[in-house]
Order: structure tokens, then C-alpha cells, then sequence
């Protein structure tokens, strides 16, 4: 029997599975990349046309990315951090929970507009990494 849940190991968003791993970015469940994608969909079509939408999405790829962290590859990492505004970082320290993952984003599509829950996103994830970073300021 398959089970009814997974969780990622990136954001620890606990999804129902999806059976297309080949779906998957590294360092997160195929599930979760599936809602990403889904979720950010008309921003990423809308992106080549429209620089708000294109900063968006670049926002969205870089909180995604900074929560699913890729042994061996610090230096994606450390781009999707710089570009979310977390200051100079220890790659190899990484936050033990997230308090908002796309899975949070997705839920609140219905009450809150995209552009809105993406910059929050992004900024929780920011203070989620600078705590890690900079846990005594």
C-alpha cells in the first residue's frame, strides 16, 4: 500500500505523494516540487512578458531554493540567499523548521493575492535563515 503522505526533506511540507520523482528539484520531494510548480504556474508563463511578475518569480525561485538546500552545491545556495537579503551565510548551517513553505502559499491562494504571499514568503524564509545565521543579534 503507498502512503497517503510525504514529507519533504527541503521545506518538511507534508504533501500527498506524487509518483513522478523526475517531477522533483533537488533537495525536495517530487510532491513538493509538483505544488511549486502548479502554484507559481501563470507567474512563470506571465514572467517573460511582465518585469513584476519576472521579479516575482525570481523572489519565488530563491526562497524555494533557500529551502531546499542541495549537498554539494553551496553556491546555488548562497545566490537564492543574496538574493533574498540574508546577509553573508554558513551554507552548511542550515534552519530546523521553516515557518511558511510553498505548501503555506498554496493554501492561502484563495484569501491572499500570489504577489503578496510570495514577498512574505520569501521574507520569512529570510528571517528563518538569519536567525540560523545570526542567532545572538
Amino acid at each position: 500500500m503507498a502512503a497517503s503522505t510525504e514529507v519533504c526533506p527541503g521545506c518538511g511540507a507534508v504533501l500527498a505523494p506524487q509518483g513522478d520523482a523526475t517531477a522533483a528539484h533537488p533537495g525536495a520531494s517530487p510532491s513538493c516540487r509538483r505544488l511549486f510548480e502548479t502554484t507559481l504556474g501563470g507567474l512563470h508563463e506571465e514572467a517573460g512578458a511582465d518585469p513584476v511578475a519576472a521579479a516575482l518569480v525570481a523572489l519565488a525561485d530563491a526562497a524555494y531554493d533557500a529551502q531546499h538546500p542541495v549537498a554539494g552545491d553551496a553556491d546555488r545556495l548562497r545566490r537564492a540567499l543574496a538574493a533574498i537579503g540574508v546577509p553573508g551565510t554558513d551554507p552548511h548551517r542550515v534552519p530546523a523548521a521553516w515557518r511558511t513553505t510553498v505548501a503555506d502559499v498554496a493554501a492561502d491562494l484563495d484569501v491572499i493575492d500570489l504577489p503578496a504571499l510570495v514577498t512574505s514568503w520569501a521574507t520569512a524564509v529570510r528571517d528563518d535563515w538569519t536567525a540560523v545565521v545570526a542567532p545572538h543579534r
